[in-house]
């Protein structure tokens, strides 16, 4: 795992700048602490930080063919590389170096650009054809690993890390599209990022960039989509399926266990890190050492469960407690890797856990990550569910009972009180709207547009986010309910923040690469051909998946009800019934005043109900949450030249 960085010029332009490149790599040193390169050749400048995993001693970049005439920057995994180098190699191909990088040189020579349908893993790719003059960048399947870039036609430039091109001299100003998303959706959707001008490849995407012309014009085109298909199996082949599901878990798995360094696991005391720690131990041979949160608030804390599954497993086991002046003195820190605000704390906790698994030595973890969003864990999709179910009968006392099944861990859950839930969840529009699962989450979020300053709020205002979220997603028509609320998900929340904001960027904060397992595209193309029943029955979750493993796991995990990973989120910030001091002076008026970004007297109103102790919902946590790491944000990238202390 690596950070890469570049800079593409057009034809007739001066070679890019060797300094500016190693000003670019120098930002991202946390995600390539074991050294870094750079490379200028014509156009185009390539630049590298290396996390060594794979081929210790060589597969250094950027990395050349024979004849230098393909250049490669590389940030991720090829877990099939050795049986994409054993068919290259019968295929007449002679390689250099053990180094998965150099697999993809040698099918893009083969292939061209079609070389990232033979890949199976997590990455995004830079590749210089010298000899043709043109560059081509890939991201993978799902959107693990990130690419962001900027073209204004005279120069593009791209890296892992938006701070890596403030490095390069981009200026950043926010986007306010991408806010009103942010506090929408948790992230921003599409292309788009936190900064204007600065955009994504999309997951799944590549770009093809010529360089012989006067002015840059990439070219994005899909090569990769998450697509449902019609099942072919019925109810009587549950079992066999269940079969196939572990025997290509069991393999996914395997793959993901190739390193030359230990690989570790994570224990959340849930059924899908515990599902995939399993699979190493007992049918990959691992010899694994597992890592767990746990929390000094009970209500987030799942130390029991992590504690059952890792005697279960017998394997090496440690965990981390954070409390909440933890999460309060990481914040900061958060926020300018995650390079978006945040709305929940919870990747906090995830920085502090990567930091535990670099103490102990290691750089690589598996991750139960995806699994809800393949099989359909979330209680988002069962309160979709459930939502469809009413609706089929408005009229119905007895259909409306469904909602008391709702969030049982909640200590204020909003299923609770009859007469709330039913009018909390029946708003959300037409059943067969692409939002239609997502609307209560939306709402909720929605209400820290209040805290901003009257004329930004109106600018955000102006975009429809149903709309802005339909304008981002295929034609969905004849889909059933749940598979277009599974691609959504897979749309949205899954690469835009869980595998961002909380995922890469908190644990390669900390170098540690992250490995999911239920993310293999044969995984996820396995899944989507099943009926929606095999993974939600009625409001048991994850159905297939449970079956699957049920004789891997003890009973207390696999029949466990849901328990997302959550954080305490504005409790964190006082202590002793004060801001913390740091809080104190973010929050002060003159400064709230000076940042142009909020209304001051709503924020003064919201900070002291927080301070009582009466925040006990989703919307004035995660207002509190967006407002704070808004103004951090605007302090990192907006107002100083560097990450600061």
């Amino acid at each position: 795992m690596c950070g890469l960085a570049g800079m593409a010029l057009p034809a007739g332009a001066p070679p890019p700048s060797a300094a500016v490149l190693e000003a670019m790599i120098g930002t991202l040193h946390h995600r390539g602490p074991d050294g870094s390169r750079c490379r200028v050749d014509g156009s185009v400048g390539l630049a590298h930080a290396r996390l060594s995993i794979i081929d210790l001693d060589g597969g250094w970049q950027p990395m050349a063919d024979a004849e230098g005439s393909l250049q490669l920057v590389f940030n991720g995994e090829i877990f099939n590389h050795v049986e994409l180098r054993r068919e290259l190699e019968r295929q007449g191909h002679v390689f250099a170096t053990r180094s998965d990088t150099e697999v993809i040189l040698h099918l893009y020579a083969r292939y061209g650009d079609d070389f990232v349908d033979h890949l199976n893993g997590q990455f995004a790719v830079a590749l210089h054809d010298v000899r043709r003059q043109r560059l081509v960048l890939a991201r993978d399947r799902i959107g693990i690993r990130p690419l962001y870039y900027y073209c204004d036609g005279s120069r593009l430039a791209f890296a892992s890390e938006i701070k890596a091109l403030r490095a390069a001299g981009l200026p950043l100003s926010l986007d306010v599209a991408a806010l009103g998303d942010v506090f929408g959706f948790w992230c921003p959707l599409g292309e788009r990022t936190t900064f204007d001008g600065v955009r994504q490849l999309p997951p799944g995407h590549r770009m093809v960039v010529d360089l012989r012309v006067d002015r840059l014009a990439p070219r994005i085109t899909p090569y990769w989509a998450w697509q449902p298909q019609t099942p072919t199996v019925d109810a009587a082949g549950e079992d066999a399926c269940a079969e196939e599901l572990h025997a290509l878990l069991v393999d996914a798995v395997r793959l993901q266990l190739r390193s030359d360094v230990p690989v570790g696991a994570y224990l959340s005391g849930g059924l899908d890190s515990s599902a995939i720690a399993s699979l190493a131990l007992r049918h990959a041979g691992a010899d694994l050492r597992t890592f767990s949160l746990a929390f000094e608030d009970t209500e987030f804390d799942e130390r029991p469960f992590q504690r059952l599954m890792a005697q279960a497993l017998g394997t090496r086991h440690s965990e981390i407690t954070v409390s909440q002046a933890d999460i309060a003195t990481a914040f900061r820190d958060a926020v300018w890797h995650a390079e978006m605000p945040l709305v929940r704390t919870a990747p906090v906790p995830m920085l502090l856990l990567a930091g535990h698994v670099r103490d102990h030595g290691y750089k690589v973890v598996l991750t139960g990550e995806g699994a809800d969003e393949v099989f359909a864990g979330y209680d988002l999709f069962k309160e979709a569910q459930a939502r469809r179910f009413m609706a089929r009968g408005p009229g119905s006392r007895w259909r409306g009972r469904i909602l008391e099944r709702l969030y049982p861990y909640l200590a204020h859950s909003p299923a609770r009180s009859a007469g709330f839930a039913a009018h909390f969840f029946a708003e959300g529009g037409d059943p067969a709207s692409p939002g239609f699962a997502h609307a209560a989450r939306l709402r909720s979020t929605r209400r820290v547009l209040r805290f901003l300053h009257p004329d930004l709020r109106a600018q955000v205002d102006a975009v429809d986010p149903l709309a802005a979220l339909a304008a981002q997603l295929s034609p969905m028509d004849g889909w059933a309910g749940l598979d277009r609320d599974q691609y959504v998900e897979a749309s949205t929340l899954l690469p835009g923040y869980l595998l961002a904001a909380q995922g890469d960027r908190m644990a390669m904060a900390r170098s540690i690469e992250g490995r999911y397992p239920f993310l293999d595209h044969r995984v996820i193309e396995f899944a989507n051909r099943m009926p929606p029943t095999f993974k939600l029955r009625g409001l048991r979750e994850k159905r297939l998946l449970k079956r699957a493993m049920a004789n891997e796991l003890p009973s207390a995990i696999t029949q466990r009800h849901k328990q997302p990973y959550r954080a305490p989120d504005s409790q964190c910030f006082f202590a002793d019934g004060q801001l913390r001091p740091w809080v104190a002076d973010m929050l002060a008026p003159d400064r709230l005043a000076a940042s142009g970004l909020f209304d001051v007297r709503a924020i003064g109103h919201l900070v002291e109900k927080c301070r009582a102790g009466r925040a006990i919902g989703y919307p004035d946590n995660m207002a509190f949450v967006g407002v704070l790491s808004l103004l951090v944000l605007q302090e990192r990238f907006l107002q100083t030249a560097g990450p600061g202390a």
